[in-house]
């Protein structure tokens, strides 16, 4: 059973407002980019929401361990017993944020037996806020005000399908040819789960890497709508249950019945 009470839900959806204003800051002047390891870029604004993120969680709750993809990472052989922790992407989307186009998020997720059980993401742009716990209503906040979140079901034809602006892939391009009239969406970031949480996109095809700390907030937040997030053989998506940290293949659908097997 999750632990997350009403003042620790509050609490962490300021966590977020922090790292969001701490994202502008950064946003708002000419800044450095560096690369990792795997190409991927790195801003003042990924370190400083990071800490921000790493610092208030310790403080709300001493005894979770967190998983950031700025943080130290822990080894398989320690991580693997963990039962409840906290995953986070400080800033998702930093490609996005490069290119001063908006589409970048903060996501904090709250795991429990492998499964997503509390989710926030914010857009540190427009001050948006996502945010559910499993098993009860996901909502969209814009300032003080929280709206219930419900996808779009049955999700009729034309669809409207989100495509990563930054990773489009052949393989996404032939679901999308198998969709007749489908219209694609360009977005970056965790809000396309947002999007489809909110009904106004109905798919999102991910083919190709992506990593846990991606996808959990959105994946909690899309279930609390009345989605799935379904790995290719129909399995719901699980989190740390392996060494690595890299997703596989999935579909996120705001109608869980639609007939994605048929465009595989």
């Amino acid at each position: 059973m999750s632990r997350i009470t009403a003042d620790l839900h509050e609490a962490v959806l300021t966590i977020a407002r922090d790292a969001s204003d701490a994202i502008m800051q950064v946003y708002a002047e000419d800044f450095e980019v560096e690369h990792k390891a795997d190409n991927s870029p790195l801003t003042r604004a990924d370190l400083a929401a990071h800490r921000i993120i790493a610092d208030g969680l310790a403080r709300l709750t001493p005894d979770l361990p967190l998983l950031s993809e700025e943080g130290a990472k822990t080894p398989w052989a320690a991580r693997q017993d963990w039962h409840a922790y906290w995953l986070v992407d400080p800033l998702d989307g930093t490609r996005e944020f490069v290119k001063r186009n908006g589409e970048f998020t903060v996501n904090i997720a709250l795991i429990e037996a492998h499964q997503p059980v509390f989710g926030v993401i914010m857009a540190p742009v427009t001050g948006t806020l996502w945010h559910a716990q499993a098993g009860q209503v996901a909502l969209r906040r814009d300032g003080q005000t929280d709206r219930e979140l419900r996808t779009r079901q049955p999700a009729r034809a034309p669809l409207r399908v989100a495509a990563s602006r930054s990773h489009r892939d052949p393989r996404t391009q032939a679901v999308l040819d198998q969709l007749p009239g489908a219209e694609p969406v360009p977005l970056g970031s965790s809000l396309k789960f947002c999007r489809i949480a909110e009904g106004t996109l109905d798919v999102y095809p991910r083919f190709g890497p992506t990593c846990e700390w991606d996808t959990a907030a959105g994946q909690c937040i899309l279930e609390a709508a009345g989605g799935a997030l379904l790995a290719p053989d129909g399995r719901a998506f699980r989190y740390n249950r392996r060494e690595s940290l890299l997703n596989g293949d999935f579909m996120a659908l705001g109608d869980p019945a639609l007939p994605w097997r048929d465009w595989l």
